[in-house]
């Protein structure tokens, strides 16, 4: 009967060789770094090891050379008299059947065979490799989407919590892809969308979690109008006209203060566009949400004046500091104000100063109160109190008195 051939099983060479090609392809694809897998599979083994032999310090090594298509692990032991700890120590006699010239003190080095790890240590090892490509992922997609933090992204509607009324839209930047949650609260009212939907959000904050990378978004964030006029207008873009402020109630009304740093160049007919293409493509993104477009002043009375748009302002009055009074036609009170103070409300977010509107009679009404308040003041006031009339009134009794004259001529003997 004929022998069956036996079939010889890889080299340790092949083995390297693979074992290394396997790095390289994880690299291309999933783009992690060869070096940080080779410090995980180093880890893995020292990790395995220790498994079993409880007491070894840090005398075990692993070598990696490509080159030679060579993995070894190495521990070293101290030849001493008598041994203590075998994990770390060896006998003369033990170490002179190797190294017949070895001598008291040196240290001996000894190749271990790692295929000769036992079943608990190979899984333990198995496990410090996929939870360090898990956290080399983790990173990956962290260092992506921080990367990202307060710009716009386009997204696609992945799924939706008809419990919570939140979206999970589904992201990417550069090679990396995640679900990110958009509550309920980020979403603008009258908005809705479905599976599949495309939509744009704007990265509000990434945190890194036990369960991987969370990724805030917003779609009520003014940031994303900001992102969105930067997108269709080239002059912001390129940083001639400048977002000096906004202040937004989303799914409403949006106002944004520009400011031009070429004088040849308007801002607002820059973000505007031809026949309003620009800013009408962006209501059209937010859904019919209204944009009021005003122009930056460095006087906060002009900067407060054209924010009450569409209101015509009479007068802004400086209170106190980041706080005045504007006057306007009795007739246009309601209109700068606003439905439900929205016009006033989003003036002040967007100077930074508390505004009190006032029709024009009554901040007239309100001065000459003040005034007539001032001249009864005056009036009331004594020019003099009684201390300082009784201190003038002591000064000329002793003035009166008689008493050497200090400007009377001298007397001369003649």
């Amino acid at each position: 009967m004929a022998k069956r051939a036996v079939k010889k099983g890889p080299t340790p060479e092949e083995d390297a060789k693979e074992f290394f090609a396997a790095l390289d392809q994880i690299e291309e694809e999933r783009g992690i770094p060869k070096s940080y897998m080779l410090e995980k599979i180093e880890q893995a083994l020292l990790t395995a090891y220790k498994h079993d032999h409880d007491k070894i310090t840090d005398n075990v090594s692993v070598i990696f050379d490509e080159e030679k298509s060579d993995i070894r692990m190495v521990v070293r032991r101290d030849v001493v008299e008598e041994v203590d700890n075998p994990d770390t120590e060896i006998s003369l006699e033990d170490a002179r059947q190797h190294l017949p010239n070895v001598q008291l003190g040196d240290v001996v080095k000894k190749e271990i065979k790692i295929k000769n790890f036992g079943r608990v240590a190979a899984q333990t090892a198995r496990q410090v490799i996929v939870q360090g490509i898990r956290e080399a992922e983790r990173n990956m997609v962290f260092d992506a989407f921080e990367a990202k933090t307060k710009e716009m992204l386009s997204g696609t509607v992945s799924r939706t919590d008809p419990r919570t009324g939140a979206l999970y839209v589904r992201l990417t930047a550069g090679k990396e892809k995640t679900d990110a949650l958009l509550s309920a609260n980020e979403q603008v009212k009258g908005e809705y969308y479905k599976e599949g939907d495309r939509i744009r959000v704007y990265v509000v904050e990434v945190r890194r979690t036990t369960r991987g990378t969370q990724v805030v978004i917003s779609r009520t964030h003014a940031g994303l109008v900001k992102r969105l006029f930067e997108l269709e207008v080239p002059e912001i873009f390129d940083g001639v006209v400048e977002i000096k402020s906004i202040a937004r109630e989303a799914g409403s009304r949006t106002k944004m203060a520009v400011w031009s740093n070429d004088p040849e160049v308007d801002p607002i007919g820059a973000c505007v566009g031809a026949r309003g293409a620009r800013v009408n493509a962006i209501v059209e993104e937010l859904h019919g949400e209204k944009v009021d477009i005003i122009k930056y002043n460095e006087d906060m009375s002009a900067y407060i004046a054209a924010a009450l748009a569409p209101a015509t302002v009479l007068s802004v009055t400086m209170v106190e500091e980041k706080s005045y009074r504007v006057a306007v036609p009795d007739d246009q009170l309601s209109l700068a104000i606003g439905k439900e103070g929205q016009n006033a409300r989003l003036a002040a977010r967007l100077t930074g100063c508390k505004i009190d509107i006032k029709s024009n009679s009554a901040a007239q009404e309100e001065d000459a109160q003040k005034e007539a308040q001032a001249d009864a003041v005056a009036e009331e006031a004594p020019l003099l109190d009684a201390e300082t009339e009784a201190m003038f009134a002591g000064e000329a009794e002793a003035a009166a008195e008689p008493g050497d004259d200090l400007f009377a001529p001298e007397e001369t003997e003649e």
